[in-house]
């Protein structure tokens, strides 16, 4: 890696942040930005300090780390997340977030090492990424025009006889690029086909819910249809999904 990963600790125990700051600091690739001791704090760290990385505690006083999570989730920039916390029921519920790893107390350090090898991973793959794509948008020519849509905008795409709807936050694009050709492109952004005529942005699934024969439907947050998940699919999207 060209850079070091850089990492923000929030944890409101004064001890378990020193602990943990120690453990990173032992990994040539990390460098600690900042603390945080709450989730308020954290996420005025996070805007002022631009980590790459926050290990996140999840019981804290005011603010716990889901909500803080959801907050830093909704940043222009924002961080990935590994939540390190002394409560494993939590774990469920983290992959919302598209956590990279959730660590429990008192930490392990070979599970840290993981971690960390995970994260190297991640990063090298984005700078092999910005080498050939410059601006990691995607381009969609739609009625003539082309438009470059932010990947992480995108919540799913779907595919009917010769059309192609993108859908994001906020509009509809229609195209005739094949869904094949679409899921090579964003495949390194997260996204996962879970159907013949659907493909899915992961950072957006809320809920799984059998269906019949095997087949499941798939929500979406912010939006109230439900997609359908091919029986072929449903082992590798869970094992995608889940910790």
């Amino acid at each position: 890696m060209d850079q070091k990963i850089k990492i923000l600790v929030v944890d409101d125990e004064p001890y378990s942040r020193e602990e943990l700051k120690h453990l990173l600091s032992l990994f040539p690739s990390t460098h600690i930005v900042g603390e945080a001791d709450s989730g308020e704090s954290a996420i005025m760290k996070t805007m002022q300090h631009q980590p790459d990385v926050v290990f996140l505690d999840v019981e804290m006083p005011k603010m716990d780390g889901m909500t803080a999570a959801k907050s830093l989730m909704e940043l222009k920039k924002p961080p990935l997340i590994v939540f390190a916390t002394a409560y494993p029921q939590f774990a469920v519920e983290a992959f919302r977030f598209n956590a990279m790893d959730y660590l429990l107390k008192p930490f392990d350090e070979e599970q840290l090492k993981e971690t960390i090898n995970r994260l190297e991973q991640h990063y090298r793959s984005i700078e092999k990424q910005d080498v050939s794509r410059p601006t990691g948008k995607l381009a969609v020519e739609c009625d003539g025009e082309i438009f470059y849509l932010e990947p992480k905008e995108i919540l799913y795409i779907s595919r009917e006889e010769k059309l192609t709807k993108i859908v994001t936050k906020n509009k509809e694009f229609e195209t005739k690029t094949p869904l094949k050709d679409l899921e090579t492109r964003l495949v390194t952004f997260g996204f996962f086909r879970i159907h013949k005529s659907f493909l899915v942005n992961l950072h957006y699934v809320s809920r799984l819910t059998p269906w019949f024969n095997g087949a499941y439907q798939l929500e979406l947050d912010g939006r109230e249809e439900q997609l359908s998940v091919s029986r072929n699919y449903v082992k590798a999207l869970r094992k995608r999904l889940e910790i």
